[in-house]
């Protein structure tokens, strides 16, 4: 029997912009049509429920959290052949390679990531899994100051944007972040 063609899909765009919810969308059609489903997240997002990866809408799908990218291949079950990988931008180097071997045996592999930080720059290796991928969907929020369509998150800090300087990467959700279209996303360089 010929192996089936792997591929990859990226589902990227700003925070509050449905990337979560369009994973679930598509692993539950994959499940419908009896493929073995398998989710993964990293650790450090524990926003909803450490097992569980959750839309800001409260829409879930059970999952594995991992800490380490290669834990992904060592927790994978022989029989999967669809693989969900969510907040890609959180896994070390490494999530690159194993997204490419996945795909390599086969496997329909759907990751989601921010594809920019709240600076506006390349997140992690988001901008390298989509150079890589078979299909990429960048979704868009609203922008929370004009309610244009939103590509960009704006970080907050006591309701006030966040400095260029300030550490990339802290978890959190409503509290912390907003959608932000072009002109109205702010990060002071001083």
């Amino acid at each position: 029997m010929e192996q089936k063609s792997g591929s990859v899909e990226v589902i990227c765009g700003s925070m509050f912009s449905g990337k979560t919810e369009e994973m679930i969308r598509r692993l539950r059609r994959a499940r419908i049509a009896k493929q073995n489903v398998q989710v993964f997240k990293p650790t450090i997002d524990i926003r909803y429920n450490a097992e569980k990866v959750t839309s800001h809408a409260g829409i879930d799908f059970e999952a594995t959290p991992v800490q380490k990218a290669f834990e992904i291949k060592e927790n994978l079950k022989p029989e999967t052949t669809v693989v969900g990988i969510d907040e890609a931008q959180f896994f070390d180097d490494a999530i690159v390679q194993v997204i490419e071997e996945l795909a390599d045996l086969g496997m329909r592999v759907i990751v989601t990531g921010l594809d920019m930080s709240f600076r506006g720059d390349p997140f992690g290796c988001i901008p390298i899994i989509m150079s890589k991928a078979d299909h990429v969907v960048k979704l868009h929020a609203i922008c929370m100051v004009c309610g244009e369509p939103a590509s960009r998150t704006q970080r907050l800090v006591d309701g006030r944007p966040a400095h260029y300087d300030d550490p990339i990467v802290i978890v959190g959700a409503e509290e912390l972040y907003e959608a932000r279209c072009r002109k109205h996303h702010e990060v002071p360089m001083d």
